[in-house]
């Protein structure tokens, strides 16, 4: 029952990571213009995403502009958004593999040791979904920073971070925080029927001796 729940925490976790990861990756706000030091404040707050850029004006208005070419945008821009494309794939197809896997469901085979490996399967792509949001997440706020501090970028075409890289990095540890507890509840269950088919196998073995000097041919 314990292990139940722990799956069932684990699955939710993973869950609101997985929604985090998909607002990540569709929100424009991966970087924001910078007004440190002696930057000009102006009326128009810049915005800059992996599918788009954004210009936000004082009186609320938002104008944003989808990236018209994909080969000419920088490299780390592309390989951002591969990595998130097959974060979001990987983890639906966790999401999935996970309830057939989980004790609490009657899905698929009801096997414990075959619903255990399955399990197994949907953390462990759990893990590597959250690692993909993160490795892409982290690469692209080391890019933003390198050319914050890069003096031979003018002050006012400096970037700072935006919310989505904070989302982005929530959202990856609630991945493989959820992947680590489905992982670790099926490994704990796996060893204990180890352990309790170790204990008995001796038992039975005398029993069979027993029967075999009572019964003898």
């Amino acid at each position: 029952m314990a292990n139940s729940g722990f799956q069932l925490l684990g699955y939710f976790l993973a869950l609101g990571g997985w929604i985090g990861i998909i607002s990540t990756t569709v929100l424009p706000q991966w970087k924001q213009s910078s007004y440190a030091g002696d930057a000009i404040i102006m009326a128009v707050g810049l915005y800059e995403g992996l599918w788009m850029s954004c210009a936000s004006q004082s009186t609320g208005q938002v104008q944003c502009k989808i990236f018209d070419s994909l080969l000419s945008l920088d490299v780390h821009i592309q390989t951002c958004r591969a990595l998130m494309v097959i974060s979001v794939l990987m983890g639906f197809i966790a999401i999935i593999v996970s309830v057939v896997g989980m004790k609490c469901t009657k899905v698929g085979d009801n096997n414990p040791s075959t619903k255990s490996k399955i399990a197994i399967s949907g953390g462990s792509l759990f893990l590597l979904s959250g690692l993909c949001t993160l490795v892409a997440v982290s690469w692209y706020a080391t890019q933003v920073s390198y050319h914050f501090f890069d003096p031979n970028t003018p002050i006012n075409a400096r970037y700072e971070f935006g919310p989505a890289l904070f989302v982005g990095w929530a959202a990856a540890i609630l991945m493989m925080l959820g992947g680590s507890f489905l992982c670790c509840s099926c490994v704990n269950e796996d060893s204990r029927g180890q352990q309790f088919y170790r204990q008995s196998q001796p038992s039975t073995a005398r029993e069979d001796e027993l029967s075999e000097t009572s019964f003898p041919d």
